[in-house]
């Protein structure tokens, strides 16, 4: 989906918070608010037989908690422990417990994230959580790291982080769909250990009294790419913020970025748009590891990546935090 504009707006004096909107949209979010609570109220989660670590938000949208998945299955790894993740595969169509394999599987059987995240460690999809779990424990794996399920009260958690996008935490504090919240901020955080604060910005007031562990990180290139004129597209929460960072990087000069929504399969039509339109501008395409997987593999040859890396500022703090889980 794509973001509503007044999901970013707090202001309800200006036209852009669409006071109307939202105040239609209240007794929607009230229930969607009532409905989480009750199911998170009601589950017995599962105790699989193994440590999992949950790396969540709290926010629909992009915040960075993939690239923060990658980071922490690759601690647990260079611990020579066997971590993978699981994620429940949104939008695949496998449904049972499946191991990602990358030579095999398409983003439309598996999900895009789980399918980026099995090219660079070991991934697994259920839209059941403990059944994946059980498949992963079965199979020798010693750690899982799930990825998004803040919100899943299924499986019992060892550690739970929520990532926080500093630029904009919680939008405008309302809860779906009158904002982007899944749940009330107090809520989410008391179920945390830790929060990333991804990206610049100051720490959120609401922050002040969370007695868990605060890091700071950042999404930075994992190669830069080669200079020269880029036409960018992206789908994914905020594509902007993907067309900033871009622009960031010695010698890419940006010509054009193409906004999709959330997860967009991109249809024969977008790409001959993409494609000409970097014909026009003489410019290379270039998109987001994300969206690259979700590409025919006839157009990802012609399509670069611009790949990312959750880089933390206080990589002693992380290891400590995710030292003291044991497999």
């Amino acid at each position: 989906m794509r973001e509503p504009y007044f999901w970013t707006v707090t202001d309800r004096r200006t036209r852009a918070s669409a006071p109307m909107t939202k105040l239609l949209l209240t007794p929607v979010s009230m229930l969607y608010r009532w409905a989480g609570e009750r199911r998170i109220a009601k589950a017995e989660p599962v105790d699989c037989g193994l440590p999992v670590v949950c790396i969540g938000n709290l926010t629909l949208g992009g915040a960075g908690k993939t690239p923060v998945t990658d980071a922490v299955r690759a601690h647990y790894a260079g611990r020579g422990i066997r971590a993978a993740s699981l994620s429940r595969g949104y939008r695949g169509s496998l449904t049972g417990a499946d191991r990602v394999d990358p030579a095999r599987h398409t983003a439309a059987e598996v999900g895009d994230e789980p399918l980026m995240l099995s090219m660079s460690g070991e991934s697994w999809i259920s839209k059941d959580r403990p059944e994946g779990a059980r498949a992963m424990k079965a199979d020798g794996v010693q750690l899982v790291v799930m990825d998004d399920g803040h919100q899943n009260p299924t499986l019992k958690k060892t550690l739970s982080v929520v990532v926080i996008d500093a630029a904009n935490p919680f939008g405008n504090r309302h809860i779906f769909p009158k904002g982007p919240l899944r749940e009330r901020v107090a809520d989410g955080l008391a179920r945390a250990q830790a929060v990333v604060l991804m990206g610049d910005g100051e720490m959120p007031a609401e922050l002040n009294g969370f007695a868990g562990t605060v890091l700071r990180a950042r999404l930075e290139p994992l190669a830069p790419l080669p200079p020269g004129l880029y036409v960018a597209f992206a789908g994914i929460g905020r594509p902007a913020r993907f067309f900033d960072s871009l622009q960031k990087q010695p010698g890419v000069e940006l010509s054009d970025g193409v906004p999709f929504p959330d997860h967009h399969v991109f249809s024969p039509s977008d790409l001959s748009f993409l494609t000409k339109l970097a014909g026009e501008r003489r410019a290379k395409l270039v998109t987001t590891d994300k969206d690259h997987v979700r590409l025919p593999k006839d157009i990802q040859d012609k399509v670069m990546r611009a790949s990312v890396h959750a880089k933390f500022e206080d990589e002693a703090a992380l290891a400590r935090l995710l030292d003291g889980v044991s497999a």
